[in-house]
């Protein structure tokens, strides 16, 4: 995230994503840490494996990839333009414009559930609130991946690929702490790493990717990994 000369109207989520349509796949469809959790994700997940994509995006490469798995996918983004193109893009999976905070899901109805960079342009708490449903719609024995820009910052204005937009974030350790006393998840990975968009536009930005485990239950209702 570029924090230099943010100048302008900050724009909403789906007006960016509107506006950068395929743009952002170039930038950053060659994320190695996203494509490395996407392979840790399917090496661990059955054929029929229900998964949802929040923030989907394009559709390339996440839902693509978890399609070409064998896994039943559905994509909510924000961005019409964003949905149309993932449908285009990837007809096997299910693709709908929804902001995450709507999206309704039945308790414990998907085997996984990918949120990478959807939290970013909402305040803290809804934020944490999005990670506690999220953690909700997991069945047990299910996986939240996901991955974030890690910043101790809250409603701050920003410049990203040319786009003045305002941002919240949590440090590290404030995320991991959410996942795993809010949500009650058992955090099996974590890193950061800095990446380097495939667009000029785009500065370097640090990213924590996260591979969790919502804890199955045993016969008698005790938790076991």
């Amino acid at each position: 995230m570029d924090h230099d000369g943010a100048k302008g109207q900050s724009v909403s989520a789906a007006e960016l994503f509107d506006g950068l349509g395929i743009d952002y796949e170039r930038a950053f469809v060659r994320l190695p840490a996203q494509l490395a959790a996407i392979e840790w994700l399917t090496a661990r997940l059955g054929a029929g494996a229900r998964v949802l994509d929040v923030g989907s995006g394009t559709g390339r490469p996440v839902a693509d990839l978890l399609v070409g798995a064998g896994f039943e996918v559905t994509g909510i983004d924000v961005s019409g333009e964003m949905v149309a193109l993932a449908s285009a893009q990837v007809p096997g999976a299910r693709f709908e414009q929804c902001d995450v905070r709507a999206f309704d899901a039945p308790a414990g109805h998907f085997d996984a559930v990918c949120a990478f960079f959807p939290l970013l342009m909402m305040s803290r708490a809804e934020a944490a609130a999005t990670l506690k449903r999220m953690a909700g719609w997991l069945a047990p024995g299910g996986f939240l991946v996901t991955a974030t820009v890690p910043a101790d910052v809250e409603d701050l204005e920003i410049v990203w690929m040319e786009r003045t937009v305002r941002v919240s974030s949590f440090s590290v350790e404030e995320y991991l702490r959410l996942q795993r006393e809010d949500c009650g998840l058992d955090v099996l990975h974590h890193a950061v790493s800095v990446f380097v968009p495939d667009d000029e536009r785009a500065a370097p930005e640090d990213h924590l990717f996260t591979y969790a485990l919502r804890e199955a239950l045993t016969e008698g209702g005790a938790s076991a990994v």
